[in-house]
């Protein structure tokens, strides 16, 4: 396996094979449901594969392309869906056996929009119990002895080993970031209220994001093109106007960014592995001609982790309690426990905690005066053993301020397992923090 994929691996380079009739929809399907099954007994990527109807959405595609209907560059491209995620006609189980005969009616948002973009939908990939903490069955491609991350488990995994060009995750605290990370792909978590919740099961919807694991940058603007923007029917998504992102990333053209280091957490939580690759990738932006300087956290920041924990345990307890009160032998230890803390806040803590979420939210604003984006490592280390799915604490952040991240890999552990690097941006500018995020990515790769 590679870090930085060959172009026909990726959605842009693939797109371009397909306009240039060097492929067609059907053989691009064809080669990741090779891939499946070639893969999927060791690494348990999927839920669900829908061979027959990706094929015959394939065939319908390249009918399209044949009489000039091009619905843009996720056309023909095969993606894979988290199993919190509704899919009409598909089961959404969330990772509970008591709930894999519980049919969707109706397309989540982010899926109708990936159908209109053209997507084709391989299956339903591997969550974490109700997407929370507890191991999934899923193991990391570039070693099946540790975790790929959870809770957005087989989307990372089924992108990283080519099952898929690109899949869509969920991040409440860090299970987009945390996966790719581990799984040395790329990943977004918007701005809170970006992307359309609705038709997606919470967790606890004033943190929940969903958001596009692919294999590069360019691919995840994609993607992210085709699944943002206003949603009337999801009371927290927001009304701003759509900020295309794909159409604007020209690395070449772009001035190299003013970058602000964040230390604090993020420099007393981090290993000797993970420290060391992001002092050589800082090396290396600087050497490309980046600015970077160290930026201060809000004094509030400090204490972030934990009001971010009762936000989540408090808001899953409210969506959970009926059921959990019901049939407790249903849930997994980790949500078990995550639950059973939200049933004990108080109701003044889970106030105060979301006080402060605004109140930071404001605060980081700030952080962003001289410099054009944030920068600190993905996460605390490479992927741990599959026994967890590993220390979220340099993703709750971003969950908790809403504000909108991107990762890619900068680099290799020792024992050769993938690292990444988080570049953060203002809140709804994702079209400028995926242009840092592509200069940043071009140097570090090269």
């Amino acid at each position: 396996m590679e870090l930085y994929p060959a172009p026909e691996q990726t959605i842009v380079g693939t797109a371009r094979r397909l306009r240039g009739g060097e492929t067609s929809c059907v053989r691009i399907v064809e080669q990741c449901l090779q891939r499946i099954d070639e893969q999927e007994s060791r690494i348990h990527a999927w839920v669900l594969v829908d061979r027959e109807g990706s094929l015959t959405r394939a065939r319908e595609l390249d009918a399209e392309l044949a009489t000039g209907t091009d619905r843009g560059a996720l056309h023909g491209i095969p993606v894979g869906i988290k199993d919190i995620v509704d899919v009409a006609g598909w089961p959404t189980a969330a990772g509970s056996p008591g709930w894999k005969d519980k049919i969707a009616a109706a397309d989540a948002e982010v899926v109708a929009r990936l159908k209109a973009a053209g997507a084709i939908l391989l299956g339903k990939t591997v969550t974490t119990q109700y997407a929370s903490f507890d191991p999934p069955p899923t193991c990391n491609p570039w070693n099946l002895d540790h975790t790929p991350g959870g809770s957005s488990s087989g989307s990372a995994a089924a992108v990283a080993a080519g099952m898929c060009l690109g899949a869509i995750g969920s991040q409440t605290g860090g299970s987009i970031t945390r996966p790719a990370s581990f799984c040395g792909v790329a990943g977004c978590k918007p701005t809170h209220g970006r992307v359309s919740l609705r038709g997606i099961l919470p967790l606890a919807p004033n943190l929940d994001h969903p958001g596009p694991i692919a294999r590069t940058v360019d691919d995840l603007a994609v993607m992210l093109d085709a699944i943002a923007g206003y949603d009337a029917g999801d009371p927290y998504s927001i009304d701003r106007p759509p900020e295309p992102t794909a159409t604007t990333l020209d690395p070449e053209g772009i001035a190299a960014p003013r970058l602000g280091q964040l230390e604090g957490l993020f420099a007393d939580l981090v290993d000797e592995t993970v420290k060391s690759a992001f002092a050589a990738a800082l090396k290396k932006l600087r050497g490309g001609g980046a600015a970077i300087s160290s930026t201060p956290l809000p004094a509030d920041f400090s204490d972030v982790l934990a009001p971010h924990a009762l936000v989540m345990a408090a808001e899953a307890a409210a969506v959970h309690e009926q059921r959990f009160t019901a049939e407790p032998q249903e849930y997994d230890p980790c949500i078990t426990k995550l639950i059973t803390d939200g049933l004990a806040a108080s109701v003044t803590d889970y106030i105060r905690a979301r006080d402060l979420q605004v109140h930071l939210k404001r605060q980081m604003l700030d952080c962003f005066a001289e410099v054009d984006a944030l920068i600190c490592p993905a996460t605390t280390s490479a992927a741990p053993d599959r026994s967890t799915t590993g220390n979220p604490a340099f993703n709750s952040p971003w969950s908790f301020t809403g504000l909108p991240t991107v990762s890619f890999p900068m680099g290799l552990s020792s024992a050769g397992l993938p690292l990444a690097i988080q570049i953060v941006g203002r809140p709804f500018e994702e079209a400028a923090l995926f242009q840092v995020a592509r200069w940043c990515e071009r140097v570090i790769s090269q």
